[in-house]
């Protein structure tokens, strides 16, 4: 029997469970996937559930918010992936080792490979011919993650978040990124090939918000991705369509991490359209 399970708080609406049961059963493997919410002042909660996962009881973990970042010094030891991020979302056992990985980055970068392939111009823009330049929204732990997939694959990458301050703390550990100011009234973007949103702005139950200022039109040559994926087609996403624009949420991040945490724990490939199909009626 495969335990594995999620650690965050809180986690009464993850869809983490519906996908990584999808993925153990395609694979054919007996398992169970549990939620373990551990409140962010309660570091023993995140020692004892680690624990576990050192004894053997527990396969594998995934990690989100607010834990990305608590569990570090539970760990042993760091991926290069997750180091160069500085935020965890998987853990495994390896050569009596607690190891803390980051599927994000990857994940996301899969996810955004698709955008691309299926614009209407059908020009894949994350190869490396041209200028890549992208706009990141945010400076969280999944700004990060986007901001080293981005950096590692020759894009220049600028960020914007609500105070300077956690911009030029995140475009500090990248090369190629840098900070900026998100002024509509002077902002400059004839440029820009992507735009992406790490900022919770558009999620439900708030689905009239956007990280995307109104009176501003968007760049006429970029694809969006909102990380957001619930509700399936958030403010964001909407806006950008209606304007003609490539653009996606989410969703197919999460079920690409989902899917490259699964084979470490595993060794098994799950199909993404299995597990997407788990969660599809879900977020419609």
């Amino acid at each position: 029997m495969i335990k594995l399970g999620l650690l965050g708080f809180p986690l009464s609406h993850s869809l983490s469970p519906k996908i990584q049961t999808a993925a153990l059963q395609d694979c054919g493997l007996e398992g169970i996937y549990s939620l373990y919410p551990v409140h962010p002042e309660e570091p023993q909660g995140v020692s004892d559930l680690l624990a576990r996962v050192r004894s053997g009881e527990i396969h594998g973990l995934n990690v989100t918010i607010p834990h990305k970042q608590n569990v570090i010094p539970f760990l042993d030891t760091l991926t290069p992936t997750a180091c160069a991020v500085g935020a965890v979302n998987t853990i495994y056992l390896h050569n009596n080792q607690l190891v803390g990985d980051n599927t994000d980055a990857p994940g996301f970068f899969a996810d955004l490979q698709k955008l691309f392939t299926t614009a209407p111009d059908g020009d894949d823009k994350t190869g490396e011919k041209g200028d890549l330049n992208a706009l990141v929204l945010g400076a969280g732990g999944s700004a990060r993650a986007v901001v080293y997939a981005l950096v590692n694959a020759g894009w220049e990458v600028m960020i914007a978040a609500r105070r300077i301050e956690q911009s030029q703390e995140v475009a500090l550990q990248f090369g190629k990124a840098k900070a900026i100011e998100f002024n509509p009234q002077t902002f400059q973007h004839s440029n820009l090939q992507l735009i992406v949103n790490t900022t919770p702005l558009g999620m439900t139950p708030n689905v009239d918000q956007s990280p995307w200022p109104e009176n501003l039109p968007f760049p006429t040559n970029a694809a969006i991705y909102d990380l957001v994926y619930n509700p399936p087609e958030t403010k964001l996403v909407r806006d950008a369509r209606y304007q003609g624009l490539n653009a996606t949420t989410g969703l197919g991040m999460l079920i690409e991490q989902a899917a490259l945490a699964f084979e470490i724990w595993t060794g098994y490939q799950p199909l993404r359209e299995i597990m997407f199909e788990a969660v599809k009626q879900t977020v419609d």
